[in-house]
């Protein structure tokens, strides 16, 4: 059974529809005994990284998914709870949960292209480049595309944390990974065959890669 937590941040029924179509059971929840029954727990979400924190302080959960991670339980971070991973986030000037050493960026305000000024947020397809190896992005076409909505970005302490960068203007971070822990800024629940790829791989994954 995969568990999705539930933390009152958005998306969370877009992810499960996702699993179900791969026949993935899943359940959406924020009790914390169920999702410690679960064999792998996806960490979903979008909104604002410093109501996302008061959420997760409030429920408890704030804690329990740092024990998962800590424990070895498979566990993948998408968009906003990507973001909250990390020590700090610019946004709200927020503390995080400190699993993953570094801060959330804010894109530059004039951030540009070819002479052309980008919108922010980033949003629409765009590819990644993952580093090889990782068994969470086996499989996946080098010129796929990923679907992203967000105006912070993940800066890792140590680059070698890193396993995707994308292109915007400047490049960023997009995917880390250590151990048993995975997260991406895009939403692979909305990105197709690449994404439903990804997440396939993730429910088959043991959640052991060596750095």
């Amino acid at each position: 059974m995969i568990g999705i937590v539930d933390y009152k941040a958005g998306n969370l029924t877009s992810v499960a529809r996702a699993l179900e179509s791969l026949h993935e059971p899943c359940i959406v929840t924020h009790d914390a005994g169920i999702l410690d029954d679960a064999s792998h727990i996806i960490f979903p979400g979008v909104g604002a990284a410093g109501q996302a924190m008061a959420n997760l302080r409030e429920s408890g959960l704030d804690g329990h998914l740092r024990k998962w991670v800590r424990e070895g339980k498979p566990v993948l971070g998408i968009c906003l709870g990507t973001q909250v991973i990390f020590e700090r986030s610019e946004e709200d000037d927020t503390p995080c949960l400190g699993i993953v050493p570094g801060e959330v960026k804010r894109f530059p305000a004039d951030l540009r292209e070819g002479g052309q000024r980008l919108k922010i947020p980033h949003m629409g397809w765009n590819r990644v480049a993952f580093s090889e190896g990782h068994p969470v992005f086996a499989g996946i076409p080098a010129e796929a595309e990923f679907y992203f909505v967000h105006s912070y970005y993940p800066a890792p302490a140590d680059d070698a944390w890193a396993t995707g960068w994308t292109d915007y203007g400047i490049r960023f971070c997009s995917a880390v990974a250590r151990g048993n822990l995975v997260a991406v800024q895009f939403h692979p629940e909305k990105s197709g065959r690449p994404g439903l790829k990804l997440l396939s791989n993730f429910c088959g994954w043991g959640g052991n890669h060596a750095e």
